[in-house]
């Protein structure tokens, strides 16, 4: 009976209030911000996006904008002639090098996407064993990725070179690899093969890295072999990973550039569309409003890609 004031006692203290998390309380946080803090958080943000709008938007649109003309670069804005459509009529119909520059980036593509690629991917699946000396290969194999293609052009250059290269050193042959319309571009698309695989294995490495090893332990238990347990189970499980290396691979080939203009400024064989912008833009023509042109449908097509990158990385975001 003693107890009995003692349990209405406790029966008759409220419990604790339960705590939600709702909308408001991201509002208070932000409340709860000094003026210092604001000020830096809107720096962080406006900063950059000031400069992707000055360094990348604007310049695509004044390169939009001025592909429907025929400006030289010389005189005030106001002069401009507007032709409309004229520049892709005449880059589709008159321009001798543009069918060859499209052939050759999407030569590019291929090799890059069916040898570069796939070998890239093999490369990632050996070190994700970790073997022995892994560290090694990995900085080994993605040390080309840090050269540019510049740098690369002249490193394989001592590889090419008709007299004193190592190729035909090595192979008693006299070819001008760089210099041979018939051969150059399967030359540089070696060169270029040879960043691009260091590239990819680094990004499907990332990739098996956080794949759910409880994903390979059931494959193992039903009886998967080891091939069968990576194209039916680990691949479609890097989906996002394999939409990153499909637009990067795209991006790639359009932009190559660096290598043929070190080589011959992109004649003789190896045009790239990159390339006749370049001459288009800063060459002796100068032909700015042609020039733009080139450079809006290498545009058009990078933002194809691109869109479909994002629209599938924002749908996975909703599941």
């Amino acid at each position: 009976m003693s107890d009995l004031p003692l349990i209405q006692a406790d029966r008759a203290v409220p419990p604790p209030a339960a705590t939600t998390t709702t909308g408001g309380g991201r509002g208070r946080r932000l409340r709860l911000l000094s003026r210092t803090d604001r000020v830096v958080i809107t720096l962080m943000v406006l900063v950059p996006l000031l400069l992707v709008l000055a360094l990348v938007w604007l310049p695509a649109a004044a390169t939009v904008l001025l592909s429907g003309t025929s400006w030289d670069g010389i005189g005030p804005i106001n002069e401009i002639d507007w032709v409309g459509l004229k520049n892709y009529d005449d880059v589709v119909n008159i321009y001798p090098p543009f069918v060859p520059a499209v052939q050759h980036n999407l030569l590019w593509l291929a090799a890059l996407f069916v040898v570069a690629t796939p070998f890239g991917m093999f490369l990632a699946v050996l070190l994700d064993k970790e073997l022995r000396g892994s560290r090694f290969y990995q900085t080994a194999l993605y040390l080309p990725v840090v050269l540019s293609l510049a740098l690369i052009g002249f490193v394989w250059q001592l590889i090419y070179s008709r007299d004193q290269g190592l190729l035909n050193g090595v192979f008693g042959g006299d070819t001008d690899w760089y210099g041979d319309p018939n051969v150059n571009i399967w030359a540089v698309l070696v060169a270029a093969g040879w960043r691009h695989v260091g590239y990819i294995m680094l990004l499907y490495l990332a990739g098996l890295k956080g794949v759910d090893p409880s994903l390979r332990e059931a494959a193992a238990v039903d009886g998967s072999s080891e091939t069968s347990t990576f194209f039916r189970v680990v691949f479609p499980v890097m989906r996002p990973i394999n939409i990153i290396v499909l637009v990067v691979t795209v991006i790639e080939s359009l932009r190559a550039f660096d290598l043929v203009w070190v080589i011959n400024k992109g004649r003789n064989g190896l045009e790239l569309i990159s390339a006749l912008v370049t001459q288009n833009v800063v060459g002796e023509a100068s032909r700015i409003g042609f020039g733009s042109a080139l450079a809006t449908i290498m545009l058009m097509v990078s933002l194809a890609f691109i869109t479909i990158y994002l629209w599938t990385v924002m749908r996975e975001d909703k599941r």
